[in-house]
């Protein structure tokens, strides 16, 4: 008979169906990736989920039984294959379903510290490294988009994407006029997923029935939805980009492209080409941290300015959205997902600006419960201490005023931390657009982290708030 440890070493690997394409090494799987369409039924795609939400408890079950008869050293390195196994697991499946999926994947990986690194490492590249679609699965949809094919329609257009990510792709061309442009297709019937997509997330919560913020989280994944839905038309995008790029002046060095309306559909979106470095790039050439600081405010300055000149909610901050250019200009790219203030917005955004400005605890708490109404009884006093520790943290590199170190490792960790703690604690009850806002923090302190930038924040709040006339001096005169 076999002993328990040859069994444990019989075990087979766990594989399954997942997309119907078992992952294999990198570079195989982009190809294979590439000739995917995306698929658009409901089961399908809850098929593809369940799987791998299967898949991912199998290989860390098989992890755990292996480990029984391992030494340190080899349980280490176990568990480092089995991060990137399963990463690339999370990662076919969602480049395959693509949508409201990916933006799971990418809203994952703006956590560097929540998830394991090979997995963050390994989700980086859906922000914008994601596999593109094979032209030949689009070629009819933008036949249909522009009444003739896009050789007709530019001076040249390059087939090949150098772009990829949950809704769509981008491909380089040239206008007749001599004007490189990037031309965004929208991934043939993704739209028709968004509604499946975030059924099936929904299905997944529904253990939480029982909860109390039940009704709360409805309210959010309807909020979200609606919000996905709007970023699939681009005729809405381009007019956005057309109202943020109005913004902003030349001596700001903040790029948004210009968009030419007549080459741009509900579906396909033509631009200015910008030629610049990713994030990952810029930071792999060892950039002194002056200049990093430079690229950090400049980041913060085209947020602020949409903020307060344009009421306009920056929502969908990732590295694949900011393009460093080599003359020290800043690229701002997709302005799919934003969120326009309405007066009832504005006037909360305004009433946070109190506590961000003057550091106060009790201004604090008055936004906190404006924003999510808390009660003073003592069953909500733990809802109240998670939410002003969290606003607590968003805000101080701002309230405190001078330099903030946003490379401090343990200060990223707090608020990840509270933020888990929140769910953990089911503190979560809020607004509907919460989680998209939740969204943007940690995007944007993710890539001033990324950057280990150390920067003033209150001195470029401050300026570009001047420059809307906006009288505070009630009490901003003892701004930092």
């Amino acid at each position: 008979m076999p002993s328990v440890a040859e069994l444990m070493e019989a075990l087979p690997e766990p594989v399954g169906e997942l997309t119907d394409h078992p992952p294999g090494p990198l570079p195989e799987l982009l190809e294979d990736w590439a000739l995917r369409p995306v698929p658009v039924g409901a089961f399908r795609r809850l098929r593809v989920l369940g799987s791998l939400h299967a898949e991912i408890g199998a290989a860390y079950l098989f992890l755990w039984l292996r480990g029984w008869f391992k030494d340190a050293d080899e349980k280490q390195r176990l568990l480092a294959e089995t991060h990137w196994r399963t990463a690339l697991r999370v990662l076919d499946s969602m480049s395959f379903l693509r949508g409201a999926t990916m933006k799971l994947g990418q809203m994952l990986a703006n956590f560097p510290d929540i998830a394991p690194r090979p997995f963050v490492e390994t989700l980086e590249r859906l922000h914008f490294d994601a596999p593109p679609m094979h032209w030949s699965l689009l070629t009819e949809m933008v036949h249909n988009e522009f009444g003739n094919d896009p050789e007709d329609r530019f001076a040249s257009f390059d087939k090949r994407a150098f772009a990829a990510a949950s809704l769509g792709q981008v491909h380089r061309g040239r206008l007749k006029t001599g004007q490189e442009v990037a031309v965004k297709i929208q991934y043939p019937g993704i739209a028709r997923t968004i509604r499946q997509d975030i059924r099936s997330l929904f299905f997944f919560m529904l253990p939480a029935r029982l909860s109390r913020d039940w009704e709360n989280i409805k309210e959010q994944f309807e909020d979200l939805r609606i919000r996905l839905e709007r970023e699939t038309d681009y005729e809405q995008e381009a007019a956005m980009q057309a109202k943020v790029r109005a913004l902003f002046r030349e001596d700001d060095d903040i790029v948004v492209p210009r968009v030419f309306p007549e080459h741009s559909t509900a579906r396909v979106l033509t631009m200015d080409y910008l030629e610049g470095r990713t994030l990952d790039e810029f930071v792999a050439t060892n950039p002194s941290q002056a200049l990093r600081n430079e690229f950090a405010r400049k980041i913060l300055r085209a947020w602020y300015r949409m903020l307060y000149a344009g009421r306009l909610f920056y929502a969908d901050i990732h590295p694949g959205n900011f393009l460093f250019l080599d003359d020290g200009r800043l690229g701002v790219i997709d302005f799919g997902m934003m969120l326009e203030l309405d007066e009832t917005l504005w006037e909360q955004f305004r009433l946070m600006d109190r506590p961000a400005t003057t550091g106060n605890r009790d201004d604090r708490i008055a936004a906190v419960k404006a924003w999510t109404p808390i009660g003073d009884g003592p069953a909500e006093a733990e809802r109240l201490r998670m939410a002003e520790q969290f606003w607590d943290w968003n805000v101080r590199a701002r309230s405190q005023g001078g330099e903030f170190d946003f490379g401090d490792e343990a200060d990223f960790r707090r608020g990840i931390d509270l933020f888990v703690e929140t769910f953990r604690k089911r503190c979560s009850r809020s607004r509907p657009c919460t989680p998209v806002i939740a969204r943007e923090t940690f995007g944007l302190r993710s890539i001033l982290y990324r950057l280990r930038a150390k920067i003033d924040v209150a001195a470029i709040a401050e300026e570009d708030i001047r420059l809307t006339g906006w009288d505070r001096s009630e009490y901003a005169g003892a701004a930092p």
